[in-house]
């Protein structure tokens, strides 16, 4: 080991020294972080001829900075801002890092992280030192996310801070959505792509939530570009991994990915990733202290444990879970259901009894694509609720072989078996469908309601409506179909959950992907534009009225009477 790296880790280089004990293994990290700790030491005997300094004394000084801040929340309220060896690495190395001329080196740092890591807390405490004790005259510091109410909370972690710790309430004033300071005519407020204007901004700092939420570079390239007329400016990204790789933030990600390999050189850019490396298994205890630096701080092993034992049996919770606990970027189009279970689950016998009630879902598409109808029937157990789902289908006849119609399908032999209804000519006849509607209103016991997407059924749901059939509208978004989703795939995994069996359903099932939010809301998407999912959607409208319409529990007097006193 190099002379001068000796020199650096002690107790008065945090940063070198948590870099050298991520390189010598001390610190379980996965490969992007080894390589960030790798690039620090590198540069500590390198960085000179490129006209770099490593100035120990500078970062500790930025650090006292954080001791001095009070937590606002949780059980770490009112206490002294302890920084973890991962969080005094990352602000060591932008504050300590120097050019020639003694500015600043680093002007935009990527950090990944997963949730749960203190990365709002971190992120506010350097938005309050950027703004008022950076020594820069009318600095304009900005919480930015793509809406003001995700800029919000940074900022209100921010002003949190500001009223809990004294030395920061006598110099800093707070207002509703703005911090300033008068002597040195300074302010941070939040900043949302959605604000009215975002032109004029003379950026001192913009510290970015989120940046996988971003789904356009405007916001980004705004804050960027409103950084030129500063000496030291600081863009600072802090997010957690997303799903689609066509945004700012993937770009952003592979390009710090390739700057610690070594395939590119730029020493004003900081980057550093913290997830489970290629080939781990994100089911085990010990990849996740690679992922979360915090894992026994914020991040509590036993809640990990109980998420990754719901990832094991529900699929759309695995994404979620290895997304933003574990920060691996997964497709947003990958498989819903698992297969297995759908396939295990078919129980063509089954037969609706008496006293069960019914819920009908129709997605009627076009009439050049298939028409799908779920019968979904309820039956008291005493886990709660049975589901049974019995599934039909049409297409025109003439489209059978027709240049779109999906490699993967196999019209013509379902309808040999019968699996799929042909209507005549190159069109499906709506009537027919519409005659079979009236039939399971007659025939199905308890029909409690028949759910549509407004978008092709508007017609048929009209006429039936008229004559007093129980249609309702259930329109095409996560928080109408979320809901349902997660709650069909927990009556998979417990077995309350049964079909008949149909291969165009298992073939639909097999097509569907998932779109998350920022708030785990799921929406069925397809995996490939030519697929279809139809009879999904189905299934889901018909659940999402059965989980409306629940009854209430039996009132006590149902089942022990009126006690006499």
């Amino acid at each position: 080991m190099p002379r001068g790296r000796r020199q650096d880790n002690d107790e008065g280089d945090p940063a070198t020294a948590y870099a050298t004990a991520v390189v010598e293994g001390d610190v379980v990290a996965c490969r992007w972080v080894r390589l960030a700790a790798a690039r620090h030491l590198r540069d500590l005997d390198e960085g000179p001829r490129r006209g770099l300094r490593w100035l120990p004394g500078a970062a500790s000084e930025q650090l006292a900075f954080f001791a001095g801040l009070r937590h606002s929340k949780g059980e770490w309220a009112g206490s002294a801002f302890a920084l973890e060896p991962w969080e005094a690495f990352i602000l060591g190395s932008l504050f300590g890092w120097r050019r020639a001329d003694g500015r600043r080196r680093f002007k935009t740092a990527y950090i990944e992280v997963p949730r749960k890591n203190g990365k709002s807390t971190l992120a506010a405490g350097l938005g309050l030192q950027l703004a008022f004790f950076d020594a820069e005259p009318g600095a304009e510091v900005y919480a930015a996310a793509t809406k003001r109410a995700q800029a919000l909370i940074v900022f209100s972690e921010a002003k949190r801070m500001t009223l809990r710790t004294p030395e920061l309430r006598r110099r800093i004033a707070v207002q509703v959505g703005n911090l300033h300071m008068t002597a040195s005519d300074s302010k941070f407020e939040p900043l949302g792509a959605d604000a009215d204007n975002l032109d004029g901004l003379n950026i001192h700092a913009a510290i970015v939530d989120e940046l996988h939420a971003h789904k356009t570079r405007t916001l980004w390239d705004v804050l960027a570009t409103g950084t030129g007329a500063r000496r030291q400016p600081v863009l600072f990204a802090i997010t957690t991994a997303g799903t689609s790789r066509a945004g700012v933030c993937y770009d952003q990600h592979r390009y710090v990915e390739q700057i610690l390999e070594g395939a590119v050189t730029d020493d004003a850019t900081f980057g550093i990733i913290y997830t489970i490396d290629e080939g781990d298994d994100w089911r085990s205890p010990a990849s996740w202290a690679k992922a979360n630096p915090n894992l026994g701080v914020s991040v509590k092993t036993e809640i990990l444990a109980e998420l990754a034992a719901q990832a094991e049996v529900m699929p759309s919770a695995r994404a979620a879970f290895q997304t933003k606990r574990l920060n691996v970027w997964v497709n947003a189009a990958e498989g819903w259901l698992d297969a297995g279970q759908w396939v295990a689950a078919a129980v063509p016998e089954y037969r609706p009894g008496p006293d069960d009630e019914c819920f009908l879902g129709l997605d009627l598409g076009t009439r050049r694509d298939v028409t799908a109808k779920v019968e979904l029937t309820r039956r008291r157990i005493e886990e709660g609720w049975h589901y049974h789902a019995r599934t039909r289908f049409w297409y025109p006849q003439g489209r059978v072989r027709g240049p779109d119609t999906p490699a993967t399908a196999n019209y013509a032999g379902w309808a040999e078996s019968g699996a799929l209804v042909l209507t005549p000519g190159n069109a499906t006849d709506f009537p027919i469908i519409e005659e079979e509607l009236r039939r399971d209103l007659a025939a199905l016991p308890h029909p409690l309601s028949i759910a549509f997407d407004p978008w092709q059924s508007h017609e048929i749901m009209t006429k039936l409506h008229s004559e007093g059939a129980p249609v309702v509208e259930v329109a095409q978004n996560m928080r109408n179909l979320s809901a349902p989703m997660k709650e069909l795939e927990a009556l998979l995994a417990t077995g309350r959950f049964t079909h008949d069996g149909n291969p165009v359903m298992t073939w639909m099932v097999s097509n569907v992907g998932i779109r998350r939010d920022s708030a785990d809301n799921i929406l069925p998407i397809k995996t490939a534009e030519a697929l279809k999912i139809d009879g999904v959607v189905a299934l889901i409208m018909a659940l999402a009225r059965a989980l409306v319409q629940a009854p209430s529990p039996p009132s006590v007097y149902e089942t022990r009477g009126v006690l006499a006193l």
